[in-house]
């Protein structure tokens, strides 16, 4: 049964933007489009939720814009309304969801969503493969943990500044959130992550992605293995 059968779909106000957001990635919001101040009133009255998605294609304001179909859901957890009805939010990303149909954009985007599962990956407990396959999940982080080191160590020749990549945390579907949130990948290839329907895929991703990044910067900045 896939996600879209498995659960009712149930209508969410949406907010296109440049960039991906994760769940457990906090996102700091300006908005001052006339249509998103009439959805954060509407929101803030209600659960303090929507959903945040891509930009496929066109422009964050003045709508007009295609979007992907997987997004994450916000949750408002500070706000302030300035004098001249501008809001400053500060969201966290709660989970993730599947678009099933977009609506009207009047009077903002709004869309059906049904939320997308986490794959399982991991045999149940007592299962014969489930140690086999929770190391190979551990082994997973780990590689990406290698990734980050590597591409901070070469940020850091160049800028010594920069502070130490932060522990992922323990858990593997949560520490390939944090990572994805801090990988210095373009907005296509942080949707290409978000959509990974699993934590062992993600990280295996993330790990290519890294790769790729610290390749990229040895060769930009003439640095030596």
């Amino acid at each position: 049964m896939s996600d879209r059968d498995a659960h009712p779909s149930v209508t969410m106000p949406m907010f296109p933007l440049g960039t991906v957001l994760f769940p457990f990635a906090l996102l700091p919001l300006h908005v001052f489009e006339p249509r998103y101040r009439l959805m954060v009133q509407h929101v803030m009255n209600g659960d303090r939720e929507f959903g945040v998605v891509l930009i496929e294609r066109g422009s964050e304001v003045g709508g007009g814009d295609t979007r992907f179909d997987v997004a994450t859901v916000a949750r408002i957890v500070q706000s302030s309304e300035l004098p001249d009805g501008r809001f400053a939010l500060g969201t966290v990303g709660i989970r993730r969801v599947q678009v099933r149909r977009w609506l009207d954009d009047d009077p903002y985007p709004r869309a059906e969503v049904v939320p997308l599962d986490e794959a399982a990956d991991e045999a149940p407990d007592g299962d014969a493969d489930s140690g086999a396959r929770r190391a190979t999940l551990a082994d997973a982080r780990q590689r990406v943990v290698t990734a980050m080191d590597a591409v901070t160590e070469i940020a850091r020749r160049v800028d010594p500044r920069l502070t130490e990549a932060p522990v992922l945390d323990a858990d593997p579907a949560r520490a390939s959130y944090e990572a994805a949130s801090i990988a210095p990948i373009g907005p296509l290839d942080a949707q290409r992550v978000l959509a990974t329907p699993d934590a062992k895929s993600r990280l295996e991703l993330l790990a290519v992605l890294l790769a790729d990044c610290t390749a990229d910067l040895r060769a930009r900045f003439g640095l030596d293995e």
